[in-house]
């Protein structure tokens, strides 16, 4: 399959904010048509790298959690999941999802020679093709806990495809002790003209946004505990020091990680 660099895409507008390579011309210019309205689009995107990261090490350390399934895990970076999971756990394995043709060959070729990891082609919209592909459930064992991790990808897919439904078809096979980490685009804070033009942006790359407020993103917990502090910017997440800011809201993502009701 032929790589369409003419049309900005939404994973490699995301890998050129976080300063990565994986990147084309159609792609930085998109980028940088979207800072003129959100300048602080790097700053968000580093901000939910690090909120993954923090999920990633409470899920691994305190919550002892071993098997991560990452959908629509995006262009591999620093950092990735699988690396800070075994930061905490040597034994963490990790499946990573995607649809992106271009996600996935950078994936597998990275890490080709993991025995831990898996990369699997899958979509959100088929939760069910996702949970019976044949490598995944090679790597992940659906008898312990697992942690599905569904960051900075909802807020791609619209109300008239009901996420809502989706992530729940997703959960509901995993057993007692499973999480679930989302973070999602949320324009609450933001003028509404800068929104509109980024917006526009992305109406013309592969996949449009679509901002959902904290109780619409907690909608996708369902039944499951949602663990403190709640629906929060990402930023305010059990941040470190260095994830302080003065106005968490310029992240323009928020997150939250639940837990099933039995965990």
């Amino acid at each position: 399959m032929g790589v369409d660099v003419t049309t900005p895409n939404i994973a490699r507008i995301y890998d050129y904010f976080l300063g990565g390579k994986d990147n084309y011309a159609t792609d930085r210019a998109a980028a940088e048509q979207i800072m003129k309205s959100v300048p602080e689009a790097p700053a968000s995107a580093r901000a939910n790298r690090a909120f993954l990261t923090r999920a990633v090490r409470f899920l691994a350390g305190e919550a002892g959690v071993r098997q991560f399934v990452d959908v629509g895990a995006g262009l591999p970076t620093q950092g990735n999941v699988h690396e800070v999971a075994r930061g905490v756990n040597p034994d963490a394995r990790v499946a990573y999802v995607d649809n992106d043709p271009i996600v996935l060959a950078h994936a597998r070729a990275l890490m080709v020679e993991d025995e831990g990891v898996a990369v699997v082609q899958g979509d959100l919209r088929r939760p069910e093709e996702i949970l019976a592909d044949e490598r995944l459930r090679r790597l992940i064992d659906f008898r312990e806990p697992v942690a599905v991790l569904l960051v900075a990808i909802l807020h791609f897919i619209g109300d008239d495809e009901d996420p809502f439904t989706m992530v729940a078809r997703l959960l509901d096979t995993l057993p007692a002790g499973s999480h679930l980490v989302i973070s999602h685009g949320y324009e609450g804070g933001m003028d509404g003209g800068a929104s509109e033009r980024a917006q526009s942006v992305y109406r013309r790359s592969t996949s449009s946004i679509h901002s959902r407020d904290p109780e619409q993103v907690a909608r996708f917990f369902g039944g499951w505990e949602i663990l403190d502090p709640g629906v929060v910017w990402i930023s305010q997440w059990r941040p470190t020091p260095d994830d302080a800011m003065a106005d968490p809201s310029v992240t323009h993502f928020l997150g939250a990680v639940g837990r099933t009701p039995q965990g």
